[in-house]
This record gives structure tokens, sequence and C-alpha cells, in this order.
């Protein structure tokens, strides 16, 4: 209708009288009623596109031309929250997986744990009431035992020569102080003055040999607490390790002997089999820490003669020197063994140290 009446205007002739104005037509005023009809239909237009239009969150997908179903139209925002939801529920579900991984993970440990605490208990009360068999290693167990004996003599030892350590080191200090007091008596009595002197000068020679003898004890108390302590205790670890093991070899045997003797079927066949692999894998263990003891205990017996040969011959002979008073001997002997004495006051912190 609209096209109609603009290209009836368009085509319309307009009369022009004599002074060149304009004539008034009747169709004048359906031109102008027209014109404001197209007008008011552009608005209308306008305003629609203002208020339905799609907005910067909106994606417009039109099939038809304008002012077709509002189906084709997919809000952005929408994509956007379904992407994100989909992004945070994928991450929650990954989270979640991982966390039921760990668990069934420490689930299956507790439960091989237990299965095979189960095992090796059942495996020690046996043995404890006699009904169990258990493998055994005569000379190895008895190189074993011989070891836990020696260790107890040997923690004897050093504790005796502790205390004889604190005692003698009492008795320096002592002789320390009767010296000084000696010393200072022969000052203060001029009647007394060489017997003082000689008796603090006496003191004070068994107080510098009494510190020289002190220096070689405890050279060889360290000596021997490192033996004790840590060479022989990590020896009894690794015997530790083996007699569990052989504890572990002893129950997966005594299962898999059980279980040949029962049916053949194929769930009893497929349970045998476990059972053997079991079997070999304890056995390997059990041999392998087998063979580390064999070679601890005989790189440490060794050792500890090694040791004990020079820490004794030190003993000796620093313990001679000094009740025979030859401190010339007793000072080559600690030289002979390589020790150096501290300074006195070493041990002493400095006055900076103290505030």
């Amino acid at each position: 209708m609209t096209d109609s009446i603009m290209s009836k205007a368009a085509t319309m002739e307009i009369p022009i009288n004599s002074n060149g104005d304009t004539g008034t037509l009747a169709e004048d005023d359906s031109l102008e009623q027209a014109a404001k009809l197209q007008w008011s239909l552009d608005e209308k237009d306008l305003q629609q596109v203002m208020v339905s239009g799609p907005n910067l969150n909106e994606t417009s997908i039109v099939s038809g031309g304008y002012g077709g179903t509002a189906e084709g139209i997919i809000s952005t925002s929408s994509i956007k929250g379904s992407n994100m939801h989909h992004s945070t529920s994928s991450s929650s579900m990954t989270a979640e997986e991982v966390t039921r991984g760990v668990a069934v993970e420490k689930l299956e440990t507790m439960k091989k744990w237990g299965f095979n605490t189960y095992k090796c208990t059942k495996q020690m009360i046996s043995e404890r009431f006699g009904r169990g068999s258990r493998t055994v290693d005569l000379e190895l167990e008895a190189q074993i035992e011989v070891l836990r004996d020696t260790k107890k003599k040997y923690e004897c030892v050093l504790r005796l020569a502790r205390a004889l350590t604190n005692h003698f080191y009492n008795m320096v200090q002592t002789q320390h102080a009767l010296g000084d007091t000696f010393a200072d008596l022969s000052q203060k009595s001029p009647e007394l003055r060489d017997e003082f002197g000689y008796n603090a000068e006496t003191q004070k020679l068994l107080c510098k040999n009494g510190e020289t003898l002190l220096g070689a004890i405890n050279f060889f108390v360290s000596s021997i607490n490192t033996l004790v302590k840590k060479t022989m205790e990590d020896t009894l670890m690794t015997i530790k390790m083996y007699e569990n093991a052989r504890l572990e070899f002893d129950a997966y045997r005594s299962d898999l002997e059980e279980l040949s003797l029962g049916p053949r079927d194929a769930v009893a066949m497929a349970r045998i089999d476990a059972a053997q692999q079991q079997y070999q894998v304890q056995k390997d263990k059990y041999e392998r820490l087998r063979s580390d003891v064999i070679i601890k205990l005989k790189f440490l017996e060794e050792n500890k003669v090694k040791v004990m040969h020079k820490q004794l011959l030190l003993f000796h002979n620093a313990i001679s020197a000094y009740f025979a008073g030859n401190q010339q001997q007793l000072e080559q002997t600690l030289k002979q063994f390589n020790i150096k004495l501290k300074p006195p006051g070493a041990d002493k912190p400095s006055w900076l140290e103290e505030q």
C-alpha cells in the first residue's frame, strides 16, 4: 500500500498558475496523508527493532527474514553458562575420580597389609605352639646369637668405661683444686713454704697427666660407642629384616602346601598359581636378605677385630704409663694413636656466645 501511494505521488502532475504558485488540489491532501502514514510506519518499525532486536549478549540466527519465529535466537549467555557448567562439572568429576583412585589404592594397600599380617601371625602362633614348621639355618642363627651376646658384653664395657671416665674426671678436678690450695698456702705460710710448694707441684703434675689419660679414655669410649651403637646396631637391623622375611616366607610356604593338598578344580588351581607366585616373591626376598646378613656379619667381625685391637692397645698403654708416672710414655701413646687433646676451657663457650 505504501509503495502504491509513493508511486502515485511520484507520477502526479503539479499544476502551476500564472503567478508561479502551486495549485491546491484534492490530491495534495492524500499525498500529505501518505507521507505521514509512511513516517509513522517507519517509526513503529524502528521501535520494534529497538525493543525486540538482538542485544549485545545475544546472537540471532534468523531463517526466513526479520519478524520470523523466535526459535532461531540463541542466547550467548546461555551458551557461556552451559560451557562453564560443563567445565566445572568436568573438573569436579576429575577431582572426584582422583580422590576415588587414591582411596581405592589405600584400601588395597590396607587389604594386602591385613592379609599379610594375618598370615604371619598365624605362622608365628603355629611355630610357638609347635604345630608349624620353620626354615632353619643353624650356622647363620648361631652367628646371630653370638653377635647379640657380644653386643651385650660390649655395652657392659662401654658403661663401665664411662663410669671410669666420670670418676677419674672428678679425681682430676679434685687434684687441680688441691694443687691450687697448696700453692696458696705456700705463699701464706713462710715456715711451710717448701712443703706446700712440693705438694702443689706434684698435684699439678698429676692433674696434667690425668687430663692426658682422660683424652685417651674418651677416645676409647667414643670408638666403642661407634662400634656398638652404629656398626652392630646396623647389622642387627638387617638381621631383624631377615627374620621378618623368614617368617613371611614360611607363612606363604605353609599356605601353598595347604592349597596343594586340596582339590584340583579350576578355582583351586587359580589360587594355587597365585600362591605359587607369592611364594616365589617371598623366597627371593628371604634369600636376598639372608645373603645381606652373611656379608654384614663377615665385615662386622673384621671391623670389630681391627677396632678393638687398636683400642685395647691404647687403653693398656695409657693406663700403664699413667700409673707408672711415666709422663713421656703417656704423651707418646697419644701421639701414636693420633689423639689430640683439647686445650683447657675449649668446651666452654666464649663470653660473646654467653651474651
